[in-house]
């Protein structure tokens, strides 16, 4: 078969709802956005609501528009004075976050794990750096106001965001037990009954997204699924990150290895895209190592030629010889194929490998084994 010619997609990826670093503590000015929309939902976490609003919502930056480009005055002095018309808010300010721990950093942004004194909830919160981002400016407006109306257990909880210095500031749920990617380094290859948690979550989590906000994630991979103590695992970065454009270095080496053919050649990306991610993260997940990774005797040369293999070369997959069950070798098969043949998220769920998912025997086996990784972290350190 004569090589295909690669394409280079749009730069996507930068930062990990985990990954991050502390933030100072002085400040300039401020705002509080997108606050929650219940007081009973927020109520079950514990948050301190006051009391709402009755201010419209002003004419800002047209947020349908996806051409529309803000200057970094427009972008804080919409943040500023946007209202949702809410219930109920969180009124969040800098003044009011007290750094716990530094997660992680990224070129674009960084992230940590903070107390939000007034409400004495612990959250993480990322900062994404703007100030000469202007095309980007309308984007993160947009994204901000999907992240607030998201309601799924499979996706990150958002509590508010507002602008310090010229950055923007988003807290979140903070997930205590990391992502996939640093458990994986911590505890080895995945037990087969993760793996099905993983595909579960991470496909309610995509079909939550395309059916209710009709949004492609864009970038699935296990830094971006988190796992908490009782087993639940939740997306993270389907917005706001794949627009904080950096070097050809900074997003090849990380988002593209998980990057389906069709979208490393340029084509349409769709759903399907996603699905062909959850496919090599299972694999990875399962096996230890990236399928495509320097792991055997063909390692690629550099991320050009890494591309050229996940376009050329056959995909990757499990066989039942090695220990995998007949039904997840299938799965990831189906994760695998080319696009036409590829299943969708809605398809998948049906398939017999996620059979079982919501029984009370196998949520108890999942929070088991979350419960043990959580025992794990705290006696060492995950690197």
């Amino acid at each position: 078969m004569k090589p295909q010619t690669l394409q280079m997609p749009p730069a996507a990826t930068g930062l990990q709802a985990v990954a991050g670093a502390s933030i100072g503590s002085s400040v300039d000015r401020s705002s509080a956005i997108f606050m929650p929309k219940t007081l009973n939902r927020r109520n079950l976490k514990k948050l301190t609501l006051d009391a709402p609003s009755s201010s419209a919502a002003p004419a800002g930056i047209d947020l349908r528009d996806p051409d529309r480009k803000a200057s970094a005055d427009e972008l804080i002095s919409h943040l500023q004075n946007l209202e949702l018309g809410l219930e109920y808010q969180i009124t969040m300010r800098v003044e009011d976050l007290v750094t716990l721990k530094k997660l992680g950093a990224g070129n674009s942004g960084t992230v940590s794990k903070v107390l939000h004194i007034p409400s004495k909830k612990i959250m993480a919160r990322k900062v994404i750096h703007i100030e000469t981002k202007e095309l980007i400016h309308s984007q993160i407006i947009r994204e901000l106001r999907i992240m607030h109306e998201c309601d799924s257990p499979f996706i990150i909880d958002f509590f508010g965001a507002f602008i310090d210095q010229g950055d923007v500031v988003i807290c979140m749920e903070y997930v205590d037990c990391s992502s996939l990617d640093k458990n994986l380094r911590m505890t080895g290859p995945f037990p087969e009954v993760i793996l099905k948690q993983v595909a579960w979550c991470v496909l309610s989590g995509l079909n939550y997204l395309y059916d209710h906000h009709r949004i492609i994630h864009r970038d699935v991979k296990p830094s971006n699924v988190l796992l908490d103590s009782k087993g639940g695992m939740k997306l993270c970065d389907f917005g706001v990150s794949r627009e904080l454009i950096n070097s050809i270095a900074d997003t090849f080496v990380g988002t593209s290895t998980y990057m389906s053919p069709e979208r490393i050649q340029g084509g349409v990306y769709s759903v399907k895209g996603d699905v062909w991610s959850l496919g090599l993260m299972l694999v990875e997940l399962a096996t230890g190592k990236f399928p495509f990774g320097d792991n055997s005797n063909r390692a690629p040369d550099s991320i050009l030629d890494l591309l050229q293999r996940i376009v050329n070369e056959h995909p990757p997959s499990l066989k039942p010889e090695d220990g995998f069950s007949a039904d997840l070798c299938d799965f990831v098969d189906m994760c695998l194929k080319r696009e036409k043949e590829r299943g969708d998220p809605h398809k998948l769920m049906l398939h017999p490998f996620l059979q079982g998912c919501e029984t009370p025997e196998f949520k108890s086996e999942v929070k088991r084994w979350a419960k043990n990784v959580r025992r794990a972290q705290k006696g060492k350190a995950i690197k």
